[in-house]
């Protein structure tokens, strides 16, 4: 059975000191998700159904993201982290930017 796409979320984050890509990643999926609740995907997961959350994070130096610690971030489904190079290295500070894309999909 093939999966659908139910929601894209957005977000970004910020490491201002350190230029942690894991850490702006993280915030970066923190930021994505807290703009919605979904309580209809609890119905998809007691229907039996599955939830698959596809993360593409964009960071400078995509070797770096800690994977795992991403993931951790997204309290359900089955989370595929996949860093990307992109963000940003802000010029003259310890600052790193990372954007994040998220999509939530639904198998029945």
């Amino acid at each position: 059975m093939s999966a659908k796409a139910l929601v894209h979320e957005f977000g970004m984050g910020v490491d201002v000191h350190g230029r942690d890509s894991t850490k702006a990643a993280c915030r970066a999926v923190s930021d994505a998700i807290r703009h919605s609740s979904l309580p209809l995907l609890q119905t998809y997961l007691e229907g039996g159904g599955r939830i698959l959350i596809d993360v593409t994070v964009g960071v400078p130096d995509p070797d770096s993201v800690d994977i795992e610690q991403v993931q951790r971030e997204l309290p359900l489904g089955e989370v595929t982290v996949c860093p990307v190079d992109g963000g940003l290295r802000v010029p003259g500070a310890d600052t790193l930017i990372a954007c994040a894309a998220i999509t939530v999909l639904v198998e029945d």
